[in-house]
This record gives C-alpha cells, structure tokens and sequence, in this order.
C-alpha cells in the first residue's frame, strides 16, 4: 500500500513516518496509509507560503473566482465517491458523508461568489478635498487546523475563504482521518492553485501544530477542537501577535416545551443528540423537558432509540454509525458510568454492540432523572449520549439551558410564538433553532457560539471576511 503524501511547494513530499487510517465500522479495513510531517516540513509548507502570498494577493478576483468555482464543482461531482471515504474512515452513515462532501463543494461555489463581491467604502473626510477609501486586504499566510468529526466539511469552510481573499494556506487535518482532507488537497492541487500557496501537512498536532503555533511567518491560526488545546493556542497567538479564530466545545441544551408538537420534539432530539452518533459540537445533549409533557417525551424517545439501527456506516439503513475510535469510545462508556454512578437512570441504550464486522458500536443512551450539577449535564461527551433534565416551567427551562460554560447552540421544541421569539433574543448562545435540530447550519451563514464554545470572528458566509482580512483605512488629497 503506497503512503499518502504530504503537498508542500508545489509538491507531493513523503513524510518521515506514517500512520494507517482504519475504518471504524471494520478493523480489518485499512483506508490507506498517510503521511506525517515532522517539524521541518512544516517550517518548509510556512516558507512556500509566506513566499507565494506577494504573488497571490495580487491576483485577480477573476483568476480566484475561477479555481475556487473549478474545486467545487469538482467536488459536487464527486460527492458519491468523496462521502464513501468520509464514511469509511469517520464512521457517519453513508448518507450523512455524501452530504457532508456536498455541503464542501457548496462552501467552495459560495465563496467564489464570496471574490467578486468583496466591498470596500468610500467616504468624505471631515477635511475639505479629501477623499477617504477603507479596504479589505489578505492577512497573510493562514495556519489551518481541523478536526476529525468533519473531515472534509471543515476544511472546506477554512480554505475556500482563505483563499478567496488572497491568502496562502498550510493546511493540518485531524491525525485520525486524514483520508478526506487528502482527496480534498488532491482535488484544490489538481484545480490548478500556484506552489506555495495551498500546502498539506498532516501530522500530529504536538508537531505540526506546534510549529504552525510557533511560526513568525503564520500570520493568523483558525482551529476547531477541544477547549484545552483552543485556549493554550490562543495564549501563545497573543504573544506573538497572530490574528485567532478558535471553535471549541459545547454542552447544548434542547429546550422542549408542554406546548411542543410531540413528533417534532422527539425528532429534533433524537436528531440533535444521537445522529452523525452524537460527534457533532452541536449536538445537544442536554434535553430540557418541562413537566407537562416530560413522560410522555421520555417515554416517545425511549421508543424512537430502540427502533434506530446502529450498524455499519456504509450499510443501507443504517441510522448510527460506529463511535470514531476506542479512545473515543472509552470515553464514551466512561461517562456512561459517571452518570450512573451520579444516580441518573440510564432509561436506555449505553451498551457496547456486536456486529457483523467488528467495530466500535455503541447503542445511543438517554439518561433521566438527572439534575444540572451531574458531571453529565456539564462536561462535552462528544458521543452518542443525552440526559433529560425536568423542569417546572419555561422560566425554569431558559436559567437551565443558559446555565453552561458553553455557548455555541440550543433549540426550543415550542408552538408559542411568545417563548419562540423570547428564547431566541434570552439564550446565551451564537445559533438558535426553533422546532429544528441544534445541529445543522446552511453554507451561507456565519456560524460560532459564544462563552467557553468560540473564540474570535464568525466562520462561514459573508462574516469570513471579518477573520480572513485586514481592514485598511487609505486618504487621498488630490493636490
């Protein structure tokens, strides 16, 4: 099995070692082998960067509309074969995956769109015969680092912008599914970028990260991951000056009213929860479930969650994919326990499954009984894991939901527009969502939380621009 290839300057570079990409709904299934990048190539992918961006900044906005227009296109056409790789090594279901790599091609065509309308204004100074122009610039060379549970989708809304306003990019994927993000790079290098200005480096995040972190020639570093690594990167970016854009974690609450439609609630849930097997930031785990209509709520979804079908990604019918790793899944159980031993009723679900080839299955778990304090109802579990938390009234239910150090998403089940419109102004969060899953955001539209859940400018959409440039202020007295 040849080794995939790390792509720096223009060209496709073996690393120093390499690390096999195994499916998690089969372990005897090898994705490929990968390359990873020591320190040294890094600091190379920085210098092809920093010594593209001259050239590049300069380009036309015709030259980048049309490569960025090319690469989606690209991947559209290839959705089919670009989401069984997603699939394959992630462990979302077949469905899912192909509407992730659509959703990347979606981000690429919207953002060279994105090319042809960046604005600038033009205004009077207070001083007589002055003229004064404010701009958007590129920042520079951009330091990318993603995460596993989106492979190809993440990247995509970090690179299209990028290089849409003129960036160079060094672009470090998640050590654990390098597979989409290398087909991804494959297609961005094939769509005819210059040397330099996109470069692959995959590796580990201790290594490669480290130097992107540690460079004087990255000029901005925007990462997704966990809490703990996103604000130590942003300690050492202040130090040095770099421009930050930080996605971390989330403990999003799902508010579900008496009012609520009872299908709607439970499938917006159980959407929210448990799909995509509960890996999502968005997720909402925490289900807030108001008096009148919480047994009737818990006993629908104990139904929903034994009919779902919990098999291998790439099955027909399948509605939950295996959990990504056993690190993962370690964790998973783990918390499992803690919620047990917290005195949560496990209502159903939690338990390690057997299948046709072996892999890292877990049946999804819904707790009840379980109160704010519990470890459970605080810390991200980032699995196919929810609790339900009783409440009086929606009084009770908004404190509750609000009541987390993260911010990034929540959702209301509720048929008054009163506490729709009063929930979406009071939640503490960046994304709200009314009778709809908390997870599941349109390409076009700015997305990031608030609190302990999102550092920095907006991604997505139109608000890029407020991370990917430099506004410059410029006056003219025409003499």
């Amino acid at each position: 099995m040849s080794v995939h290839a790390n792509y720096i300057a223009g060209s496709w570079v073996e690393g120093p070692d390499a690390s096999k990409n195994v499916n998690p709904s089969d372990l005897s299934d090898v994705v490929g082998e990968y390359a990873r990048a020591d320190r040294a190539q890094a600091e190379q992918a920085i210098a092809a960067a920093r010594a593209a961006f001259p050239k590049w900044s300069m380009t036309t906005l015709q030259e980048r509309h049309d490569l960025l227009d090319k690469i989606g296109n690209t991947i559209l056409a290839r959705k089919e074969e670009l989401g069984r790789l997603l699939s394959r090594e992630e462990g979302k279901t077949l469905p899912e995956g192909i509407g992730e790599a659509a959703r990347a091609g979606q981000i690429f065509k919207f953002f060279a769109g994105e090319v042809l309308r960046i604005q600038g204004e033009k205004l009077a100074s207070v001083r007589p015969g002055i003229d004064v122009e404010i701009t958007r610039e590129p920042i520079g060379v951009i330091g990318l680092i993603t995460p596993w549970n989106f492979p190809i989708a993440i990247p995509a809304w970090k690179i299209a912008p990028a290089l849409a306003y003129g960036n160079c990019v060094v672009f470090k994927p998640a050590d654990l599914v390098p597979g989409s993000a290398w087909a991804l790079s494959q297609i961005i290098v094939d769509s005819g970028v210059p040397a330099g200005v996109f470069n692959l480096v995959m590796g580990r995040g201790s290594v490669v990260g480290e130097a992107f972190v540690a460079s004087k020639d990255i000029d901005a570093i925007t990462f997704t991951g966990s809490v703990g690594t996103g604000r130590s990167i942003a300690l050492r970016c202040a130090e040095l000056g770099k421009k930050v854009q930080l996605e971390m974690g989330g403990k999003n609450p799902m508010v579900i009213l008496d009012d609520a439609d009872l299908n709607t609630a439970v499938g917006a849930a159980t959407n929210s929860a448990f799909f995509s097997t509960g890996q999502r930031c968005t997720a909402s785990s925490r289900l807030i479930v108001t008096e009148g209509i919480h047994d009737r709520f818990v006993a629908a979804m104990t139904e929903k969650l034994k009919a779902l079908k919990v098999d291998n990604a790439l099955k027909q019918g399948t509605d939950i994919g295996p959990v990504v790793d056993q690190s993962q899944l370690d964790q998973d159980l783990s918390y499992i326990d803690i919620g047990v031993k917290e005195g949560a009723k496990l209502a159903v679900g939690g338990e390690r499954l057997n299948r046709e080839t072996e892999g890292f299955y877990l049946s999804p778990a819904l707790f009840t009984e379980t109160t704010s304090d519990m470890r459970i109802n605080r810390e991200e579990i980032f699995g196919p894991v929810a609790s339900v938390v009783r409440v009086k009234d929606y009084e009770q239910a908004l404190a509750t939901a609000n009541d987390t150090e993260f911010g990034l998403s929540a959702g209301i089940a509720t048929s008054s527009l009163k506490h729709a419109s009063h929930f979406k102004r009071a939640s503490q969060a960046g994304m709200v969502m009314v009778n709809l899953p908390t997870a599941g955001v349109d390409y076009h539209v700015p997305f990031g939380g608030r609190k302990g859940s999102s550092y920095g400018p907006r991604e997505q959409g139109r608000y890029a621009a407020e991370f990917y440039t430099v506004v410059k202020t410029a006056y003219t007295f025409p003499g």
